[in-house]
């Protein structure tokens, strides 16, 4: 036998390694890329006015990573826990753990460290505000919502959206040290918009939840009920992205945007309720994505430019 068919079979027998991009993928990237978003937004908009030295914006960028640092280990503490549940969904089962390529207890061990390191390092770089509110938001997605609502309650995503709300309100918190109006007016948008965001998707990922025994709404209600619910949340969302122009946060021009961006999200919800079949529901999730983006895109640059103006 040939050195080179011996290193084959040595290859072949050796356990896999699971690499950085493997616990990367434990932090759930794409929505820690959300959470990084939302925050910046709020930071912005906390310190919109004034001019903060290097020093300042250097403790900022710290407070944002320890922010999305501590999104991440969440996410790894719920891949852990959800790891029977992810090897049966088609939409989950190449995660790293129930793929193989991260063992469970290296992803809890992960989700820990991180999430005391970054409530620490949050509460040094800006205050033991935020820093209690990291805190809180960590445990509210990895203990409430993972453990006790995910498989009990078809409300799940309603109660427990309000962790994936709550990182403007910590970024805002960062910065100026207290919880205004404007910071709970912003967890309030991503909490409304949570349920129809993510119901539009667990339509098309029906028959992985109901293998899964998760009580999602449409395996709970079924269809119709759900693009019900789609469009009462849609009529409450719509105006609500429009108060930060009602309490003078932002100017007119954001108004007009955030409205009609509000009349599309409740457009689309509409034809959903009204379509025979589930097909207008994939679009109008990739719409909500597009939906929450633009609206705090444009609370930046309406801050932005008015600042200048």
């Amino acid at each position: 036998m040939s050195q080179s068919q011996n290193n084959m079979i040595a290859s072949a027998d050796a356990p896999y390694v699971a690499s950085a991009g493997d616990f990367f993928q434990l932090l759930k990237p794409r929505v820690m890329s959300l959470v990084v978003f939302t925050t910046l937004a709020g930071m912005y908009l906390a310190a919109a006015g004034s001019e903060p030295s290097v020093k300042t914006l250097l403790l900022h960028a710290i407070s944002l990573f320890a922010i999305a640092a501590g999104a991440g280990a969440s996410g790894a503490i719920n891949q852990w826990y959800d790891r029977d549940i992810d090897a049966v969904m088609s939409r989950t089962a190449g995660r790293p753990i129930p793929s193989g390529r991260v063992e469970s207890g290296e992803a809890l061990a992960l989700g820990l460290v991180i999430s005391v390191l970054s409530v620490l390092m949050l509460s040094l770089s800006a205050n033991l505000l935020a820093g209690g509110l990291l805190a809180f938001t960590i445990f509210f997605y990895a203990v409430i919502y993972s453990v006790w609502l995910k498989r009990r309650t078809a409300q799940n995503i309603v109660i427990g959206g309000a962790a994936g709300a709550l990182p403007p309100m910590v970024g805002w918190a960062a910065v100026t040290g207290t919880v205004t109006i404007e910071s709970i007016l912003l967890f309030a948008i991503i909490f409304i918009w949570t349920p129809p965001h993510f119901w539009a998707l667990a339509l098309v990922k029906n028959d992985d939840y109901q293998r899964a025994n998760v009580p999602m709404l449409p395996v709970v209600a079924g269809a119709d009920e759900t693009k019900h619910q789609i469009v009462i949340y849609s009529v409450v969302l719509a105006p609500l992205g429009v108060m930060p122009y009602v309490i003078g946060m932002s100017s007119v021009y954001y108004g007009i945007g955030a409205a009609l961006l509000g009349a599309g999200f409740l457009w689309g919800a509409l034809k959903l309720r009204r379509a025979d079949d589930l097909a207008p529901a994939m679009p109008l999730f990739k719409y909500s994505l597009t939906y929450l983006t633009v609206l705090f895109l444009g609370l930046i640059l309406d801050k932005f430019v008015m600042g200048l103006a």
